[in-house]
């Protein structure tokens, strides 16, 4: 229970990154900027914090160990995440992208397969497949189900061609973080803490948000101070404190590909505060009550599939003891 409410307040700071994204949008800011500055402003923060705490020689250690591992899947989970987020902004509200956002359960129910989780058996501690959960993954069927409400209601005062950019950049960013999350957990192997690896991660994306800055500097111009203020909001709420509080309940259960992708259905709260932020901040009208529906069923969605992924881990940990 503890990771999965450390997941949820990971998912209150995430959904500034909507909220502000929005507002920078709004005030007519390029999301060449609200991608890049955010992880730009991330670096000062986290040395700080990793400094004191006296951790920054192991990361370097770990760092220099698989350099190509950490240059690639960094630019995975924080470069193709947050560049199509921001890119989404310009065509959606930013609580329907938190919405599409939660289709990443989905995703990363999906990836199970690819990695190995532990599983204690009669010989031991054995590293086994993961398989996927169909039962959590069925209930994933209903925040779908939402989602695609959301989206048709949206649809009826956008035109195709801003849905679907609105969509597909998120549905590729459901994908990217948990697969870079969990491929540098497989890299890192338990040795660095939470704030160690998004560091770790956001020094290795540099070169991304480095190139993407001189983009912006030659396509659209240097950001509007407002921006940068707002940036640095997003760096510190969901760069700094959400990312590090979702890695650490993410490093709870790291042994269970599917306690995992409990954790990660948290997430699905952040339609919710994305929402009311707007709402309060940007004076948007209240959702209609298909939206409702839409919001009502991912929530529903991620609490079931968080349930049937917990009953599912029992099941094959009893079946594995037995074996």
């Amino acid at each position: 229970m503890r990771p999965v409410l450390i997941g949820i307040g990971s998912a209150f700071f995430f959904a500034f990154t909507f909220i502000l994204n929005s507002l920078m949008e709004v005030s007519g800011g390029s999301w060449i900027w609200s991608a890049s500055l955010r992880y730009l402003f991330m670096v000062p923060f986290l040395l700080i914090i990793v400094g004191i705490r006296g951790n920054l020689r192991s990361l370097v250690q770990v760092m220099k160990e698989d350099p190509k591992a950490w240059g690639i899947w960094s630019m995975v989970g924080f470069g193709l995440f947050y560049a199509p987020i921001c890119f989404a902004a310009a065509y959606e509200p930013g609580w329907l992208i938190a919405g599409t956002w939660q289709i990443t359960i989905i995703s990363g129910s999906l990836l199970v397969p690819f990695f190995k989780e532990q599983v204690q058996t009669p010989n031991g501690m054995e590293a086994v497949r993961g398989k996927i959960p169909f039962k959590g993954l069925s209930m994933s069927l209903i925040i779908l189900l939402g989602i695609v409400l959301l989206q048709l209601e949206q649809a009826r005062t956008l035109s195709f061609n801003d849905v679907l950019l609105g969509v597909l950049p998120v549905i590729l960013a459901s994908f990217a973080y948990p697969l870079g999350n969990r491929k540098m957990m497989e890299v890192c192997r338990g040795r660095l803490d939470a704030y160690q690896r998004v560091l770790g991660m956001t020094l290795a994306s540099l070169p991304l948000w480095i190139i993407l800055s001189v983009i912006g500097i030659a396509t659209v111009g240097p950001p509007a101070k407002a921006q940068i203020l707002q940036t640095g909001i997003v760096a510190l709420s969901s760069g700094v404190v959400a990312t590090v509080l979702f890695f650490y309940a993410t490093d709870l259960v790291r042994g269970s590909m599917q306690q995992l992708a409990a954790v990660e259905a948290t997430q699905s709260a952040e339609v919710l505060f994305a929402a009311a932020g707007e709402i309060w901040l940007l004076s948007l009208p209240l959702p209609t009550a298909l939206s409702w529906l839409g919001m009502f069923l991912v929530m529903l969605g991620m609490v079931l599939h968080s349930y049937f992924s917990r009953s599912s881990v029992k099941e094959t940990l009893r079946k594995a003891s037995a074996s």
